[in-house]
């Protein structure tokens, strides 16, 4: 894990896409977006019904090898807001065993804002927390250091004539943008003006590895 320093908190950049905040023993997770591919199916568009399981596998195994008890997830961890009642059985029994064990919050996001308590944990529209705002997308201007989602970010770069795409954080003295955690999401690219709009000048791309934390400005 790779410490990165925010808002006066120390927290590990983790190359899964998560941040992992020890003080608190937290996991903060965005854009989870579980039951898009059976969304998806619903309106005819035939995808891969397996990626709220993938998706959940992942965050489980990061919850055993941090050994966190409390989990934040940062907006649209449904695709939409009645997703927690499409879920397969093996999805809903390892999520339902996560809020059971852990301080689970679901802050609601634009995709999943009527979200209601079918899976366990506390739904929040946002929260602040040790001096810190937790919600779903930047909002412009805000003083108070800022922990949001939304824009799956990802950085696009060119190595040896090949375009290479990782998803990444976007951060500036007072918002980190974290990437989509979920295992059937896209990303906009950190550069995008809607992103740059969000978190104004300054901000920097940064790509957690296993051993490091790799930053790249982004221009104005």
């Amino acid at each position: 894990m790779v410490l990165l320093s925010f808002g006066g908190h120390d927290f590990a950049a983790l190359a899964e896409g998560a941040l992992y905040w020890p003080a608190r023993r937290a996991l903060l997770v965005a854009d989870l977006h579980f039951e898009k591919g059976s969304w998806f199916a619903s309106k005819g568009q035939m995808l891969p019904p397996y990626d709220s399981l993938a998706t959940l596998t992942e965050l489980s195994a990061l919850v055993d090898r941090t050994r966190a008890t409390e989990l934040w997830c940062l907006g649209d961890s449904f695709h939409d807001s009645a997703g927690c009642e499409r879920l397969p059985a093996d999805a809903r029994a390892l999520l339902t065993g996560l809020t059971g064990r852990l301080d689970w919050r679901w802050i609601t996001g634009n995709h999943d804002s009527l979200l209601v308590d079918h899976c366990g944990g506390t739904i929040l529209d946002e929260a602040e927390v040790d001096g810190l705002v937790l919600r779903h997308e930047a909002v412009p201007g805000e003083p108070r250091p800022e922990l949001s989602g939304h824009f799956h970010p990802k950085l696009r770069i060119s190595v040896r004539g090949r375009q290479v795409a990782r998803r990444c954080f976007v951060a500036t003295a007072t918002k980190l943008i974290l990437p989509a955690f979920g295992s059937l999401t896209g990303g906009l690219d950190a550069h995008h003006p809607e992103i740059v709009r969000a978190v104004g000048r300054g901000a920097q791309a940064l790509v957690a590895l296993e051993d490091r934390l790799l930053r790249f400005p982004i221009a104005a």
